[in-house]
């Protein structure tokens, strides 16, 4: 089943909505053109990164470097490596591994922002947009879009700490939107506990329209984040940590918790979608 629409009608345009998924499918795109069997240079090729795991691992959140902030990390061909004073010595983390290559990634404060645009997959990608779609024109409705714009940020934020916080010294990176796709889903489930969304069934030779319980399509979103082939990076090696499992959690419970400090606005009644 393709998931359309809910049946929450809204009074006005969902412009953040748009805005977020054109920034995240200009990210994909650009996720895409990098090469993943080529490095960008001979150092990173000898330590095995290619291209498209280099932009993951720049532009990603790494726990370490959020519970460490100021360190540096650098890459080898088994791990991720950080330090207080730039790319460590490996010996001391991992016996008989090679120096590292340094990695030349933002602040770590600016890759908190960074991390939730960059996606490790087309499934990880479009269920994330298909979802923030779905539910997120709804709740931007009911908080306008300034205070919208600021909850998905602080879900995203607050996933990405939670997580930090249960690994702190983890070194790969986290990146996607399902953290602050979560606080949207949350938020949505406190809001409209008895919606439902208009979804295309498409078996052979039939084609029809069914709706089905928003909360069941929330929880078939929270049962494809535990594929372990949503989210990985294009080195099974370093994809370590790259699916943040807490984040998810995290997102969704600062949604349910932070919803009423956003949604202002009373939404009309849930009107039915007509099925022709």
């Amino acid at each position: 089943m393709l998931p359309l629409k809910d049946n929450v009608p809204t009074a006005r345009f969902p412009l953040v909505t748009v805005i977020l998924i054109a920034l995240n499918l200009a990210a994909f795109a650009w996720q895409l053109s990098l090469p993943s069997d080529r490095a960008s240079s001979p150092e990173l090729a000898r330590a095995g990164v290619s291209e498209r795991d280099q932009a993951s691992i720049e532009y990603g959140a790494i726990p370490y470097r959020i519970t460490h902030p100021g360190s540096e990390c650098g890459v080898t061909s088994a791990e991720i490596v950080c330090g207080d004073e730039g790319a460590v010595e490996v010996g001391s983390r991992k016996k008989g591994s090679a120096i590292p290559e340094d990695v030349d990634a933002p602040p770590w404060w600016l890759t908190l922002i960074t991390s939730m645009f960059l996606h490790g997959g087309l499934l990880h990608f479009g269920g994330n947009m298909l979802f923030l779609w779905i539910f997120g024109n709804t709740v931007e409705g009911a908080m306008g879009r300034m205070r919208f714009a600021l909850f998905y940020l602080s879900a995203g934020l607050i996933a990405l700490y939670a997580q930090a916080a249960l690994a702190p010294d983890a070194t790969g990176p986290i990146i996607g939107a399902s953290g602050a796709v979560a606080g949207v889903l949350g938020g949505y489930a406190l809001l409209h506990p008895r919606a439902k969304v208009l979804g295309l069934v498409l078996v052979p030779f039939f084609v029809t329209l069914v709706e089905i319980p928003a909360l069941l399509l929330i929880a078939l979103w929270f049962a494809l984040q535990f594929v372990p082939a949503v989210g990985p990076l294009a080195t099974p090696e370093l994809a370590e940590g790259s699916i943040a499992y807490l984040a998810h959690v995290a997102g969704f419970v600062f949604g349910l918790a932070a919803i009423r400090l956003f949604a202002r606005r009373r939404e009309r009644p849930e009107a039915p979608i007509p099925v022709y």
